[in-house]
């Protein structure tokens, strides 16, 4: 056989790199049932503990009683129902844009805008801890790519001055690994100066950052010219599924005519974009979740300073402990989930060579007792890595 996946594998176990998937028989909540097992769970996306809220599921099953189960079609043929409809004006009223445009998944709306809107001739810039869509998406454009150092804006602007023509400069607006902010006023005062355009993947943001949840952009107070094109997940703070891209008229309804991943996806079910008004609703009204998730990040980086845990700077959910070594993150996460806490190791290729981590994500539906459990569990367990 041509391709050895034998090898392939063997050298992924050897390098202490080998993914498993944990196997839950519970909803999405702090208490997990995980491979037959109560753990408490640091480690979900669920910034505001709407995955599992009854409102959400009320509505996913009274959308499914009314629009059924599946898309049916792509949006262009005869998958577009009334509730996307619905559901991408309510997303764009939210984020202050003309229009908003849904997608399956993050990772096909971040494909569909960067190769609908740059191509050959043009030329693509990302920070260079950006997410594996974002660069796969460059990659696939054919546009010319570059990466620029992470939040480095005078390595930006030396990118900048080799660029001749179109240009896109593509972003997280809170890193997914490191938990931090990109200088997004900064950037967009660069890309307008250097009539650019900046694409903002703001996946970890929408839901948690702003003051009403608009995120990373609400966050710096920017304008919809600073940022033109923008992207949101669903299946994080919004506790549903799928994605959409906001932006002016223009701008949707050019990735309607030109980008593949929505041209020739089908739809989403209509049920789940009912599920997603409900949790929109719940965002936007339920402030508290926001309060309380506040209340826990700043308690973690205390507790976790008190103990003298490496953590990195961050002033959002994920709250990265260093541990250098894939051997000591795998080690670290062990200890952890014998006491009952599940946080696994991030490891190479997810994260470079040497910055292994447990990604400790908060969530508001957390409560203060679980938060103290797991920093009680971290202070016996950090003592027992070895070097």
């Amino acid at each position: 056989m041509a391709f050895n996946l034998t090898e392939r594998l063997n050298q992924r176990r050897v390098g202490q790199l080998l993914r498993q998937r944990l196997l839950l028989d519970s909803p999405q909540q702090p208490l997990l049932q995980v491979d037959g097992k109560a753990l408490l769970s640091f480690c979900s996306n669920d910034y505001l503990g709407l995955a599992n809220h009854p409102e959400v599921i009320a509505a996913l099953q009274e959308g499914a009683k009314t629009w059924g189960t599946g898309g049916g079609a792509s949006h262009l043929v005869s998958g577009h129902s009334r509730v996307h409809q619905e559901l991408e004006e309510a997303l764009a009223d939210f984020c202050g844009r003309e229009r908003a445009l849904l997608f399956s998944s993050g990772y096909a709306a971040n494909l569909a805008a960067i190769c609908a809107l740059v191509g050959r001739g043009d030329s693509v810039l990302q920070d260079r801890l950006n997410h594996a869509s974002l660069i796969d998406g460059a990659l696939l454009s054919g546009a010319r790519f570059a990466r620029y150092q992470h939040g480095d804006l005078t390595s930006l602007e030396q990118h900048l001055e080799r660029i001749s023509g179109d240009c896109l400069i593509v972003t997280d607006g809170v890193f997914s690994m490191d938990g931090d902010l990109a200088p997004l006023p900064q950037i967009a005062q660069i890309a307008q100066r250097k009539n650019a355009w900046l694409m903002v993947d703001d996946a970890h943001g929408f839901g948690v950052l702003g003051e009403t949840g608009g995120g990373s952009v609400q966050h710096f107070a920017l304008k919809p010219n600073d940022v033109p094109v923008l992207i949101g997940t669903l299946g994080k703070a919004f506790g549903t599924a799928g994605a959409f891209i906001a932006g002016s008229d223009e701008l949707i309804e050019c990735l309607i005519q030109f980008a593949r991943p929505y041209i020739y996806s089908t739809a989403s079910p209509p049920a789940l974009a009912a599920a997603t008004l409900k949790s929109l609703q719940l965002l936007q009204l339920e402030r508290w979740r926001r309060e309380h998730l506040g209340t826990l990040i700043a308690r973690f980086r205390q507790g976790a300073a008190d103990l003298g845990l490496p953590l990195l700077p961050s002033q959002t959910p994920i709250q990265p402990l260093l541990t250098g070594s894939s051997e000591r993150a795998l080690h670290l996460a062990r200890l952890l989930r014998s006491r009952g806490i599940l946080v696994p190791a991030i490891r190479p290729p997810t994260v470079p060579q040497g910055q292994a981590r447990l990604r400790v994500t908060l969530s508001a539906a957390h409560n203060t007792m679980q938060l103290e459990q797991l920093l009680s569990a971290l202070a016996e367990c950090w003592g027992k890595l070895s070097d």
